[in-house]
């Protein structure tokens, strides 16, 4: 994947630990969302037709929590930190297709990439999702589900 897709939005890092852990999810959310929609196209080259449904097993809330529990290991106590701030946000609501817990264990990490965005640690961000997605290669070679 090209490490341009957002590292050139803004250059000036702000103040990320002062903002609320939800706050941090919404920025995340559409950071990993775009990481996911990039690696889609350039990498996997998937016709139009497949984006939206792959996308979807991507970033749903399931498959977010399953690579957080993976992923956690690998974190700095920085990084668990603002992990933890997200997942125990109290959230508005539950998606209907998403267990409470699955649910706060993905905001957690959508705050952990909203917190990294606006620290300007682009290159962190990417050493993450690409875990994530040698995670999802190596479960589907097992014959696993693609979390």
């Amino acid at each position: 994947m090209s490490n341009n897709t957002i590292e050139n939005v803004k250059s000036e890092e702000i103040n990320a630990e002062s903002l609320s852990p939800i706050t941090l999810a919404f920025m995340g959310d559409a950071v990993y969302e775009t990481l996911v929609r990039d690696y889609l196209i350039t990498e996997l080259k998937l016709p139009a037709a497949k984006l939206h449904q792959a996308c979807v097993s991507f970033v749903n809330a399931t498959a977010q929590a399953e690579a957080v529990k993976l992923l956690m290991p690998h974190l700095s106590q920085e990084e668990l930190t603002i992990l933890r701030r997200g997942r125990n946000a109290n959230t508005a609501h539950v998606p209907k297709n998403a267990t409470p817990a699955d649910y706060h264990y993905a905001t957690g990490l959508e705050a952990l990439f909203g917190y990294l965005f606006l620290k300007r640690k682009t290159d962190r961000i990417y050493e993450i999702f690409n875990f994530i997605v040698q995670l999802r290669c190596h479960n589907e070679t097992l014959g696993g589900n693609s979390f």
